[in-house]
């Protein structure tokens, strides 16, 4: 069989930069899971276009909101709690376990780069996860079956068992405040990255899309793989529109079928 590699230059030169880094930042959107069937929030299909979201000002002052943000949660639960890793997510997950890759920065709430095998140490979430739930007060951790029954069987809401706090998802909702250790971590891997890789995001979304310029103004290479062209493709060293397992698949080096 040909080697994919050696017949596409620019997957040749996508593979000679994977092999030369020696510190790589990953930086994934929704791109990246939209092959495991999740739709991008913000797409045709996506749930942004079939509902409003619940801003964080209302969930914390109206019980209909947090009702509301409740409703919708369980039913985007059925596309993303069935959803598994792809080829995208693993070829990540071979660059974090060869060494290659320091952290993967993710504005992704599914926790399917932890499914795929990265460490959740290695995992900074810009946007939260969505797979469970936390207080608001204490931060204690909820699974979320325990809710959805509770809230099916007769509408209670999740408060918590600690502190009396209101529990949520444990996303960054619309209008609330970015975590500051992610974004530290990740400015600081940006920052210290010889290869940002930029996968599957529009790179529209700030701050979090200043990570790929901010590594390339400190002297490191940027690729973007992305289906679509993107605002900041003029900043990149190699820009890749293609669809995004396969195309990683073949620059890691794992089989593509």
């Amino acid at each position: 069989m040909s080697d994919p590699i050696a017949l596409d230059p620019d997957l040749t030169t996508f593979h000679r930069y994977l092999e030369e880094a020696e510190r790589i930042a990953i930086f994934t959107g929704a791109g990246i899971s939209t092959e495991s069937g999740i739709p991008d929030f913000r797409s045709p299909g996506g749930i942004w276009s079939k509902t409003t979201p619940v801003y964080f000002d209302d969930f914390i002052s109206s019980e209909e909101a947090r009702r509301r943000a409740w409703r919708q949660k369980i039913e985007s639960d059925k596309t993303m709690s069935v959803a598994a890793p792809n080829r995208g997510h693993v070829a990540v997950a071979r660059l974090v376990e060869m060494g290659q890759a320091s952290e993967v920065i993710t504005q992704n709430v599914d926790g399917l780069h932890q499914r795929a095998g990265v460490p959740d140490d290695k995992v900074i979430e810009l946007h939260g996860n969505s797979t469970y739930a936390k207080c608001l007060s204490c931060a204690k951790r909820y699974e979320l079956a325990p809710i959805f029954e509770a809230f099916a069987r007769d509408g209670t809401l999740p408060v918590c068992t600690a502190c009396d706090g209101l529990v949520k998802t444990a996303t960054i909702s619309f209008g609330q405040s970015m975590p500051q250790d992610e974004m530290a971590r990740a400015e600081k891997a940006s920052g210290e990255c010889d290869l940002f890789i930029a996968i599957g995001s529009s790179l529209v979304v700030y701050p979090a899309a200043g990570f790929p310029v901010y590594a390339k103004q400190r002297g490191a290479r940027l690729v973007i793989l992305n289906r679509d062209p993107t605002d900041l493709d003029g900043h990149a060293d190699l820009v890749l529109n293609r669809e995004i397992g396969p195309t990683l698949s073949a620059a890691v080096g794992l089989e593509v079928h």
